[in-house]
């Protein structure tokens, strides 16, 4: 009973290894990522300076739960959807 228990075990191992290196390189990396952007997205206030996922930067002039609108240039105004923010410029200093 006890060889049968081990080659078992054997068999077993190399399954659960592999959901070990899934876990850490993959499925985690990846949870925090989502809540990182989930943060940013949720701290967006009137006023900041951003840029959508296309590469436009702006100035957010309103925002509501779906929609932020944009102010690119002068006298020109965006609508993009909340979720194509990818980043905010006015943190990221060259």
């Amino acid at each position: 009973m006890d060889n049968e228990m081990a080659a078992a075990l054997a068999n077993f191992m190399p399954i659960a290894i592999m959901l070990l290196i899934f876990y850490f390189l993959l499925y985690r990396p990846q949870k925090k990522a989502r809540k990182e952007r989930e943060e940013m997205l949720a701290a967006l206030k009137v006023g900041s300076r951003v840029v959508t996922i296309g590469g436009i930067y702006g100035t957010i002039v309103s925002l509501t739960d779906e929609i932020v609108k944009l102010k690119i240039a002068d006298k020109v105004e965006i609508e993009v959807a909340r979720g194509s923010i990818s980043g905010n410029a006015s943190d990221k200093k060259e």
